[in-house]
């Protein structure tokens, strides 16, 4: 009997099935499991680094005695975590309470920041009469310490709470102004051109070309702003005393109680771990939206 063509390409192009006695295929899918694999690694490398970073510590502390070792600096992390929120007055407050005062003044110093920056950024970067006028100033104002600012934003406000603040305005201004710029900056010509052929307003051409092609660098620009506003606000607390985890420090420091001091640190820094991972998956997700575009 002869076979179709057809009926031949069907019998050479089909997948055959299992021999009998054959183990049964394995029912997770290799795409389930790689990105299984690739978080395994991960937390495996991650826990490396802390290991290392960990022994180091004990090192230091072996060799300086006044150093608190890790387990006593663990062991006042635990003790400040499990009652955060107490409140004994102004100069016995729980290490959480501490840490929202710090954050609300960070995420305050901020927004005010990403208010300022963006729209001058997108000025600049767009407009090069604003880009030789604001430059110059960006520059000069740039490279000055944060803590430079503190006497003079006490003097204007009166208010060491506030003063703080307008120090994380100041410092976070930078980065969202000059990576907004080179974002806007380098929009591709050939979108510029297409606006010009489809006549967009200004409110269009910013909307639909300027904000989705810049978005990425202004996005690293406000991960750059939070990681220097949240590293800004201890030592500004420490000047302005009070409140704040920077003030907590510095308090446990005058007590001569260095694991209160370690323990804070490692606080401090799990909370911009944290804040970083956000900004770095917001800006992956609108990496991703833009090349699926």
């Amino acid at each position: 009997m002869t076979l179709m063509r057809d009926e031949v390409l069907d019998l050479t192009t089909a997948t055959p099935g299992p021999a009998p006695g054959s183990p049964e295929p394995d029912p997770v899918p290799v795409a389930r499991r790689r990105p299984l694999a690739g978080s395994a690694s991960v937390v495996g490398w991650a826990l490396v680094g802390v290991a290392v970073v960990v022994g180091l510590w004990q090192l230091a502390a072996w060799r300086s005695p006044d150093l608190p070792s890790p387990a006593e600096a663990f062991r006042q992390l635990w003790t400040l975590v499990s009652d955060p929120f107490y409140d004994n007055g102004p100069n016995d407050k729980g290490i959480g309470r501490q840490l929202a005062i710090s954050l609300q003044r960070v995420f305050t110093g901020f927004v005010m920041a990403a208010a300022v920056g963006v729209p001058l950024g997108m000025l600049i970067g767009a407009s090069r009469r604003a880009w030789l006028a604001v430059n110059p100033v960006v520059q000069v104002l740039r490279p000055v310490s944060p803590l430079a600012w503190f006497p003079i934003l006490l003097t204007m406000t009166r208010d060491a709470g506030k003063a703080a603040v307008f120090v994380i305005f100041v410092t976070s201004l930078w980065p969202i102004v000059i990576n907004t710029a080179a974002g806007v900056a380098a929009v591709p010509r050939d979108h510029r051109n297409v606006a010009r052929v489809f006549r967009f307003g200004r409110m269009a051409y910013v909307r639909h070309v300027l904000l989705p092609d810049a978005l990425p660098s202004i996005i690293t620009g406000l991960r750059l702003s939070m990681g220097i506003g949240w590293m800004v606000i201890i030592a500004a607390e420490m000047l302005s005393g009070g409140s704040g985890v920077g003030f907590f420090v510095w308090n446990a420091y005058n007590a001569s109680n260095l694991p209160a001091v370690a323990a804070a640190i490692v606080l401090v820094g799990a909370i911009g771990l944290v804040l970083d991972s956000l900004f770095l998956r917001l800006g992956r997700r609108f990496a991703v939206e833009e090349v699926s575009q």
